[in-house]
């Protein structure tokens, strides 16, 4: 685990403000909204250490985009997200990890990483429509 700088922080404290997944962009934007100078190269910089060490969840938007977020679970988990809204729920799926080993198995892999992002529309949303 890295030290946490003042900058680092700083984005941490933002993530955890907002509760959503955010882009680099906009958190380096929401920061210098509240006076913050802190560089979007070390916005980048923080954020990869941030979800090195486990306090932050990455995932990938429709178009390729990094989104990040304050990370509630500090175990494995995967996301289950509203294409409308952006609210995220976090899951956690004993049949998806034994999927995954089995696929690994069957195919000669082991110690294998994965990361599972679901897109749908959330109840609150459907309401809507």
């Amino acid at each position: 685990m890295q030290r946490m700088t003042k900058q680092r922080q700083a984005v941490l404290d933002e993530l955890t403000r907002v509760n959503d997944f955010r882009s680099a962009q906009q958190i380096f934007e929401d920061l210098h909204r509240q006076g913050q100078r802190v560089g979007l190269a070390t916005v980048y910089r923080s954020l990869q250490s941030l979800a090195d060490d486990g306090r932050v969840d990455t995932l990938r938007s429709s178009d390729g985009e990094a989104l990040y977020r304050s990370c509630t679970t500090h175990h494995h988990h995967h996301h289950l997200v509203c294409r409308a809204c952006g609210f995220t729920e976090e899951i956690e799926q004993s049949q998806i990890e034994s999927w995954v080993d089995s696929v690994a198995s069957a195919h000669g892999f082991s110690d294998v990483e994965h990361s599972l992002e679901l897109f749908g529309v959330c109840s609150s949303c459907q309401s809507k429509q």
